[in-house]
């Protein structure tokens, strides 16, 4: 017997709730509660779905009904009195929305998600923010689900980031983007002019966890990841080069340290460029993911109305930095 102030509680799951395991459910709606805490409530039947006894490995239907005989703390600690997401600003800048995502252009400067340094103002908490004012997220409502993003950029280097607005669509993006069904297109300012205008760069890349960064290898070495950087020089004076990049492997500062090594790095790029200060005096790296293609090779569900469309940012920072030759 569990010895402790409870009462009876009932959850009905909605759509954005279901399809998830019972577990990992309530890791998410009580996160104050001990794991093992959680198993021994599924296996005491102080946790039933639909009236019934059930297993943590169960997936959640919406209209489910769960009741629960478990301490009250758990359920008072998961009404958030005050939202942090509040203190970011709402204003964003948006690419493309409707009722299951938003296209962001997101600025160089702003972080994707919260860290040590910056508590609450990021990305995901001013998509937040911004839903909460227009009565599309309610944290009161939402059992587990909250508006996240899809793709990240670093903080430094702007661009499209995608963010779902229920559930659905976002185990949807997530396994379009792990099979490479969304095609993004990236600008860059280089120093120097490539060789060839156009090639696909290959090479093996290795990572130092420690001083987040990477090392481009001509050839395989232990631990190292295959990469190809496909490019094409748009315009050029000689001193700089606007180049467009496709990724066809997605790797960690891919783009900046590829061009660099070949003898053409970002200008802007303090860690893989020409030291910490550049004569162009560029706050940041002149990286930009500027056009985003949904390519679905099968069924999107919900989404399938993307398949095919093609959006852009309205205008790269560094874009006009030289002039047509």
């Amino acid at each position: 017997m569990i010895e402790m102030v409870m009462q009876m509680r009932e959850l009905t799951i909605g759509k954005n709730d279901a399809g998830q395991r019972l577990d990992k459910f309530l890791q998410k709606r009580f996160r104050t509660m001990p794991k093992a805490m959680m198993y021994m409530y599924i296996r005491k039947k102080c946790v039933k779905r639909n009236g019934k006894k059930c297993t943590p490995e169960e997936m959640l239907a919406q209209g489910d009904v769960l009741t629960f005989y478990i301490r009250d703390e758990f359920f008072e600690a998961s009404r958030e009195k005050h939202y942090d997401f509040l203190k970011a600003p709402a204003k964003l800048d948006i690419v493309y929305e409707d009722e299951n995502l938003l296209l962001l252009d997101k600025k160089p400067g702003v972080i994707a998600h919260p860290d040590k340094e910056y508590h609450f103002d990021s990305l995901v908490s001013r998509v937040k923010h911004y839903l909460y004012d227009k009565h599309e997220y309610d944290p009161a409502a939402e059992k587990a689900f909250a508006p996240a993003l899809v793709n990240r950029i670093d903080r430094n280097t702007g661009g499209i980031v995608i963010a779902a607005k229920n559930a659905e669509a976002l185990r949807i993006l997530n396994q379009k983007m792990k099979t490479r069904e969304l095609h993004k297109l990236y600008l860059c300012l280089v120093h120097g002019k490539p060789q060839k205008d156009s090639d696909t760069l290959h090479g093996w890349l290795t990572k130092n966890e420690s001083q987040n960064k990477v090392r481009v290898h001509r050839h395989e070495v232990e631990g190292s990841k295959e990469i190809l950087t496909k490019y094409r020089v748009l315009r050029s004076n000689g001193t700089y080069s606007l180049v467009k990049v496709e990724l066809l492997t997605g790797r960690t500062h891919q783009i900046r340290a590829h061009m660099a090594s070949i003898g053409h790095p970002l200008v802007g790029d303090t860690k893989y460029g020409k030291g910490k200060k550049t004569p162009e005096g560029f706050p940041y790296q002149a990286l930009y993911s500027y056009r985003l293609h949904f390519c679905f090779t099968e069924d999107a569900g919900l989404l399938q109305y993307l398949d095919g469309r093609r959006f852009a940012v309205n205008q790269v920072w560094f874009e006009d930095f030289i002039s047509d030759t």
